[in-house]
């Protein structure tokens, strides 16, 4: 018989709602002084709402700065710099806004690309407003997980994925803290938060993750046969 989890996992959606801000750069000196100061819904923006709206692209897709950066300035240099930047691996948003500072600041340093792009050209902040909403499916043990996430939508499955990270328990993502917490999964937690999200869509990881637990409800019945 499979272990029930005292507390249900309640699968979320995440929807984002996008406002301008007002605020644009024509050059990469003007680009580094407003990365100092915008909000971190900014920065998500940017970052981790465009690399959710570009999960189909393999290899991994770059952030809104380094495809402003590589397209508009054509700094291919820069721009691969910054689309090496692992989103992901921040456990959080301020972080990660030091480390696209860094990479410019350094490129700044060593003589890099200084001109102005022409009017239209200029990048244009914008911050993301967030909602979680929950949905209709919710699970107690590994078969009834699985049940769900077949069903549940990408955004549900990047915000429990990728965005938990950025909220307590830092850096670690929902799946993994609910099979270890609730069902004493450790080996299937570790398996999934060691999943490289780079060398798969959504879909892919999707695929994986339910290859996991397929495979522990396999080990479970033949454990009690």
């Amino acid at each position: 018989m499979l272990p029930k989890a005292k507390e249900p996992f309640r699968f979320c959606s995440r929807l984002s709602l996008t406002v301008l801000t007002g605020i644009k750069a024509k050059e990469l000196g003007e680009l580094l002084e407003h990365l100092r100061t915008v909000p971190e819904s900014v920065i998500y923006q940017h970052t981790h709402r465009f690399l959710q709206q570009h999960q189909h692209l393999v290899p991994e897709p770059p952030n809104d700065f380094a495809y402003w950066v590589t397209d508009i300035l054509n700094d291919e240099e820069l721009g691969e710099r910054l689309a090496a930047i692992d989103t992901v691996r921040f456990n959080s948003l301020e972080e990660l806004r030091q480390a696209i500072i860094a990479a410019i600041e350094d490129h700044i340093k060593n003589g890099g690309n200084s001109h102005s792009v022409p009017d239209g050209k200029e990048f244009h902040f914008m911050r993301a407003i967030k909602f979680s909403l929950l949905t209709q499916h919710q699970a107690c043990d590994l078969k009834e997980f699985a049940d769900c996430l077949k069903k549940v939508s990408i955004s549900s499955l990047y915000l429990h994925v990728f965005e938990a990270r950025l909220r307590p328990p830092l850096g670690i993502n929902d799946f993994s803290y609910w099979f270890k917490t609730q069902l004493g999964e450790e080996k299937l937690a570790d398996k999934v938060a060691n999943l490289d999200p780079y060398t798969h869509t959504l879909e892919g990881l999707r695929s994986k993750i339910l290859g996991f637990i397929d495979s522990r409800l396999q080990e479970n019945s033949h454990a009690a046969s």
